[in-house]
């Protein structure tokens, strides 16, 4: 068993998941509605209704839902844990650009490098920056 993130965006999700395959890299495949339903009305075939990101490391999914908003939630954060400072630091500053850097990377207390995000669809972000050491 795993648990995915699964993000809902406003008629957005194609845009949102190519962004994210952008910053993570992996293999993105959208579904819209139309793959799948030829009677589905005009607007709605080019409505995604599945898209994954597989990265090798974690799989991103993402669909169109008509009452998601770009409104920033604050309820749930994706955490990115890791070692790799140089890496970590990028998608940091890629993720943000076109949003807001809530925290900046920055080391803290625990002893870890640690800073909070969002992006520009509105998806928080927390990314933790560890010691490779034991």
């Amino acid at each position: 068993m795993q648990i995915d993130a699964y993000l809902f965006f406003p008629n957005s999700a194609a845009e949102a998941m190519e962004f994210y395959r952008g910053v993570f890299g992996g293999t993105l495949t959208v579904l819209r509605r139309g793959d799948v339903d030829a009677s589905a009305p005009g607007a709605e075939k080019g409505r995604v209704i599945n898209a994954t990101l597989e990265t090798g490391a974690f799989t991103l999914r993402g669909s169109d839902r008509e009452d998601a908003t770009s409104t920033a939630q604050t309820r749930v954060a994706l955490s990115l844990v890791g070692t790799d400072e140089p890496r970590l630091r990028n998608i940091y500053d890629e993720l943000s650009a076109g949003g807001s850097q809530d925290s900046p990377l920055e080391k803290e207390f625990w002893g870890d490098i640690f800073g909070a995000l969002t992006d520009k669809y509105g998806i928080s972000w927390q990314v933790n920056i560890g010691s490779a050491a034991p």
